[in-house]
């Protein structure tokens, strides 16, 4: 598993556990599925009340490449937005989790600015070496739009 990233100098919990959910954001709008593979080694994913598992950087990376459109540009055409982050954190365990909203937003040939897809993340965080990881990422899906040219394979249905 690649190491946790360290936190800036200076930088409080909080900030550092939303520094990771905007860092995924900015992943994955800007095509860097290399980079996502490496923020999410190891975490546990899963849609909806799913089981989760445990997922290393080789089979997150064939899990982007496969499932996310990408353009000459490099990138999806895609903002993530996320917002509404609630947090619990256990200082002394070492432990967090984190539910927020996400939206998100595509613009590409054929698709004016639109919302495309929009939900739920439940996340769990672990701090391994002094650094806040992601161990689990959960997504429901709860508003899905055209999605046709974000993704290379249909959503699963995570609405209940």
């Amino acid at each position: 598993m690649a190491g946790p990233h360290p936190p800036a100098a200076g930088t409080d919990t909080p900030t550092e556990l939303h520094n990771l959910l905007f860092r995924y954001a900015e992943l994955i709008d800007l095509g860097d599925f290399e980079g996502l593979a490496d923020l999410l080694d190891g975490t546990a994913v899963a849609a909806g009340d799913g089981p989760a598992v445990a997922l290393a950087r080789p089979d997150l990376l064939t899990m982007f490449t496969t499932t996310t459109r990408r353009y000459p540009d490099g990138t999806p055409g895609t903002k993530h937005v996320t917002t509404n982050v609630i947090l619990e954190i256990d200082e002394a365990a070492g432990t967090a989790a984190a539910r927020s909203y996400f939206t998100v937003l595509q613009a590409v040939a054929g698709l004016a600015l639109q919302p495309v897809v929009a939900g739920r993340y439940h996340d769990r965080f672990a701090r391994e070496a002094g650094a806040w990881r992601f161990a689990e990422r959960r997504f429901h899906l709860d508003l899905v739009g055209d999605v046709s040219r974000h993704l290379l394979t249909p959503l699963p249905d995570t609405r209940s």
